[in-house]
């Protein structure tokens, strides 16, 4: 069977990495297109943004679960890793890369002096300071001042996941370690932040994509926020909400209401939950309540999920 390309011959780019057809290529531009909310007409700019010159990456894990990785790594749009790791030049990745120990310091060392001004340090984790950073050691040295070292050398630093954005788990209450997200713990550094335990791909993915278009980065929320895909909450798109649907999960612990992110529009990953929906999954979706992990301090709000709650009118307004 032969891939029927009719209507992409006039596009000027080539998928990034061979094993990617152009078809599976233009799906993903779509779906990029659509998160940074652009129609169509915008699919080829994208194709061609990533079939250019590759922007060198940085990507510095601290205090985490290795869940903001395993989230981008197993997303399938189709899978993004391929696309990005592709059409990206990745420098440096600890879970990803080849070398270990020594070899692997003096790869970071060696990428962040070769690209000083030019590379994007994505960060994920977040930084203990307490005691002087003793908290969080890799390689003899701790997180906190390798961070030091390397986000000023860098041409931006994109904070993904809660921990990295606000301290996430880490800083939870009751932690001992001083656990900060990485604009905080590197005394107000600027940093744009995609928080999310784990964060949506697609939206870190989008933000690269505007860097590469336009040579400058989205604009930001007062939390660092590309505001593309925190400007709404989850509950002005949730499907429960458009409908007006009596079964609107507030009371049984739902933050969708307070919590600025973009999971009931861009969902993850290729689930389909139920015949005839919309490719991709959320927590609504099967009946879980939004926990609100795009927002600063989610961890200590309250709690997750109130069994005694009950179900209301997805459109009643609620108290305060």
């Amino acid at each position: 069977m032969h891939e029927d390309n009719r209507g992409e011959a006039d596009l000027d780019f080539a998928p990034p990495r061979k094993g990617i057809s152009r078809r599976d290529f233009l799906k993903y531009c779509g779906l990029v297109a659509a998160a940074l909310g652009l129609d169509a007409t915008f699919i080829p700019r994208i194709a061609q943004a990533w079939g250019g010159t590759r922007p060198p990456i940085i990507w510095l894990q601290f205090a985490e679960c290795t869940g903001c990785t395993e989230s981008f790594l197993r997303s399938t749009n189709p899978f993004l890793d391929d696309i990005i790791f592709g059409a990206a030049s990745l420098e440096y990745h600890e879970t990803l890369m080849a070398p270990s120990g020594q070899n692997a310091t003096q790869n970071l060392l060696n990428a962040a002096a070769n690209y000083r001004g030019q590379f994007i340090c994505i960060c994920e984790g977040a930084i203990p300071t307490a005691d002087n950073g003793v908290y969080g050691m890799i390689g003899g040295k701790t997180m906190l001042q390798i961070a030091k070292d390397i986000c000023p050398k860098a041409k931006a630093v994109i904070s993904f996941g809660a921990c990295a954005s606000f301290g996430g788990v880490a800083a939870a209450n009751g932690n001992l370690t001083g656990a900060r997200g990485v604009h905080k713990a590197l005394g107000g550094y600027p940093t744009i932040n995609i928080p999310g335990c784990p964060p949506n791909p697609i939206t870190l993915v989008a933000t690269l994509t505007t860097y590469l278009l336009n040579g400058s980065f989205p604009p930001l929320d007062g939390y660092g926020r590309p505001l593309f895909a925190y400007g709404t909450t989850n509950h002005e798109n949730c499907e429960r909400k458009l409908s007006c649907s009596a079964k609107c999960l507030y009371y049984y612990g739902c933050r969708g209401r307070t919590t600025y992110n973009n999971c009931s529009l861009v969902k993850f990953n290729n689930i389909v939950n139920t015949p005839g929906s919309p490719d991709g999954c959320w927590p609504v979706q099967v009946n879980a309540p939004c926990y609100g992990c795009s927002e600063p301090r989610f961890w200590d709000r309250s709690n997750f999920f109130l069994y005694n709650g009950h179900y209301i009118n997805a459109c009643e307004p609620v108290g305060p």
